[in-house]
């Protein structure tokens, strides 16, 4: 049997914490910044989590 290939596109888009968790990247931090609040953009600049329900679907993309 020939081994898993790793979809590339989620290898750039996830990454899996020590523990087990998948991070991903907020939306809304692409352009139209200067109109936006210093706080949400701050706050969207921080990696968030994958949901639960989308983590078995993203942790298969992976390859683990």
């Amino acid at each position: 049997m020939p081994k898993m290939k790793t979809n590339r596109g989620a290898a750039k888009r996830f990454r899996i914490t020590a523990n087990g968790k998948i991070m991903r990247r907020r939306a809304n931090m692409n352009h139209m910044l200067e109109k936006k609040p210093s706080s949400r953009t701050r706050r969207l600049n921080r990696p968030g989590l994958v949901a639960p329900a989308d983590a078995r679907e993203v942790r298969k993309l992976l390859g683990r």
